[in-house]
C-alpha cells in the first residue's frame, strides 16, 4: 500500500500527542519504519453496493435490504435518494504484526496499532475521493460516510450490513460475538447519494 497519503499527525494523535506538540526526529523515523513494514504486509480491499433509499420524517430509513431507525443517520442522509453501502479492510497483515510485537516490543506494537488505524482511514478517504469525483460528473453529491455505532446508528446493524455486502466471502471480514470486526482494521459505512441540482435548489445556491 502506498503510504504517501497516510496522515502522520493522526498517528501521533492516536499515540496521545497533544495539539501543537511535534514528535522528535527519533519518533518520526520510528513511525516511518513501522509504516514501511506495514505497507508490505497489508492487503487493502473494499466492496460496495448502491441501493435505493427512502427517508421519512419519523427517522425511518429504508435501504431495501435494511430498515433502520436512527436520528443521526437520518440527518446524514436527508436529501438523498440512494445509499452506497461500503466495507473496507487492510486484511489480516496488520493484526498479525500487532500481535507479534505485543509479545516482543510493546512500543512498536503501539505504533503499529496507531499507524494501521491511520492507514485504513487514508484508504477509505482515497476511495471516497474517487467516488466524489465520479458522482459529481453524474450530477450527484455524496454525504460523508457514516458508520454503525456512530450516534444512535446501532452497532447491531453491523451483522446485516456485512451479510448484504458478502464481506466475509469477498473480503474475509468476520464479526465477533461482541460485534467487533476481524480483521480489526476494517470499516463499514453508509454514504448518501443525492442530486446536486436538487441540493442546490433546496439550499438556494
Amino acid at each position: 500500500m502506498d503510504i504517501t497519503g497516510v496522515n502522520r499527525n493522526e498517528i501521533y494523535r492516536y499515540l496521545g500527542a497533544k495539539g501543537g506538540v511535534s514528535p522528535d526526529e527519533t519518533m518520526r523515523a520510528f513511525t516511518e519504519d513501522v509504516l514501511r513494514e506495514l505497507s508490505g504486509k497489508v492487503r487493502p480491499g473494499h466492496v460496495s453496493l448502491v441501493v435505493p433509499l427512502t427517508v421519512t420524517p419519523e427517522d425511518r430509513i429504508d435501504m431495501t435490504c435494511m430498515q433502520i431507525r436512527s436520528k443521526s443517520l437520518f440527518r446524514n442522509l436527508r436529501g438523498c435518494d440512494e445509499a452506497l453501502l461500503f466495507a473496507a479492510t487492510l486484511g489480516d497483515g496488520a493484526d498479525f504484526l500487532i500481535r507479534r510485537y505485543e509479545k516482543t516490543d510493546m512500543a512498536r506494537a503501539a505504533v503499529c496499532q496507531a499507524a494501521s488505524a491511520a492507514m485504513i482511514e487514508a484508504y477509505c478517504d482515497e476511495i471516497n475521493d474517487a467516488w466524489k469525483k465520479e458522482y459529481k460528473e453524474k450530477g450527484c453529491f455524496l454525504r460523508p460516510r457514516f458508520s454503525c455505532g456512530y450516534g444512535d446508528f446501532p452497532l447491531t446493524c453491523q451483522k446485516r450490513f456485512l451479510e448484504v455486502l458478502q464481506a466475509d466471502k469477498r473480503l474475509g471480514i468476520r464479526l465477533t460475538e461482541g460485534l467487533l470486526m476481524v480483521p480489526t482494521k476494517s470499516v463499514t459505512a453508509v454514504i448518501g447519494i443525492g442530486s446536486l441540482q436538487q441540493h442546490e435548489k433546496d439550499t438556494g445556491r
